[in-house]
Parts: C-alpha cells; structure tokens; sequence
C-alpha cells in the first residue's frame, strides 16, 4: 500500500469484522527519536493463540471470500523494510492490539497518506462504533473521539452530513495545528 492510512483503515476493518465497538487509533510521531508507531486497539471478541500464531502469515485469512490474508502482512513487512518492529496481542473477549513502529526518516517508509478521509470513512460507515483518534508529534496532541461527540449531539446521529462536515473540518485544523511551529 502507498500509504500507511489504508493499512490503518485495514486493520480497523478487521475490528469491525471482530464485533468491536470501540476502536482506538494512535499515532506517535517522534521526530526527535526518529520513530513512527501506529497502534489500533478494539474491543472485538479477540483472537485465539492458533490464530494469532498464523495472522502474519499472508496465506491464512479468516475470511471466505478470498484465500490470502494480506492487510496484517503487508503491515508487518512495511514496518520491518524501515527498520522497525510488528507486534499483535490479542485475547478472546477482551481484544486485538496492533503495533507497527518505524523508523520516521527510514526512506522506504511510506507516507502516513489522508488521516482526515479515512476516519471520515471510519465514522460515516459505522455510526454505531466508537472511535477514539490521538495523534501525538513531538510535544503536540490531537485527540477526536466520538463518543464525547455522539453525547453533545444526543438525538442527532454522528453521520449527519452536517456532523460530518464538522468532524472534517475539526480533523483538518487539528492536524495542521500539529503540524505548526515544530
């Protein structure tokens, strides 16, 4: 993938294909260290210990539509051609924990990509699901969470066009803030 966003997207599939319904996105931009790592957490109904033994390997896949699994492997591999590590922790009942950490500099790395329209795709797809986005650079941090938006807008459903025009333009400004004065 050209952008590390449709991994994220990908693995967030995943949590929603796991019955989550809380799914946390972490982004960490380290500049200073040299270092990116992404984590998505859900709440799903987890993984069992076969299953998280053969998830990085590209010819297992849960689904039943296709024979290979690619999303989690090709993720793993990104992070490792840029001098980085993969990790996944999972339990059933509890949840799935992904991390990919990589080096920030590394060339090979591919660009984090449109942050704003995948979790506008995120949202507007999945009402029901809460999602916690956090984004931290260096000593900045920008957090979305739905759930605290679902509470103001009470009778109002999260994937109101207006709402959604709200959140893109919140993402948006919150992200260039991040992006200022480093």
């Amino acid at each position: 993938m050209k952008e590390l966003s449709m991994h994220i997207l990908d693995i967030a599939q995943n949590s929603i294909s796991a019955n989550a319904s809380l799914i946390e996105i972490i982004i960490d931009e380290d500049i200073e260290k040299d270092i990116l790592t992404i984590i998505i957490k859900d709440n799903g109904k987890g993984m069992n210990e076969e299953i998280l033994k053969r998830v990085t390997n590209p010819f297992y896949t849960s689904r039943t539509t296709r024979k290979v699994g690619l999303g989690i492997p090709m993720f793993k591999a990104a992070a490792e051609a840029c001098d980085g590590f993969f990790e996944i922790n999972s339990k059933m009942g509890k949840g799935t924990v992904v991390k990919a950490v990589f080096k920030y500099s590394h060339i090979d790395r591919a660009p984090l990509g449109n942050m704003v329209d995948t979790l506008l795709t995120l949202i507007l797809s999945n009402p029901n699901i809460d999602f916690i986005y956090v984004h931290k650079k260096n000593n900045k941090s920008y957090i979305l969470n739905t759930k605290e938006i679902k509470e103001i807008l009470g009778e109002v459903p999260i994937n109101n066009i207006d709402v959604l025009k709200w959140i893109k333009n919140n993402l948006k400004e919150g992200l260039k803030d991040l992006n200022e004065n480093l």
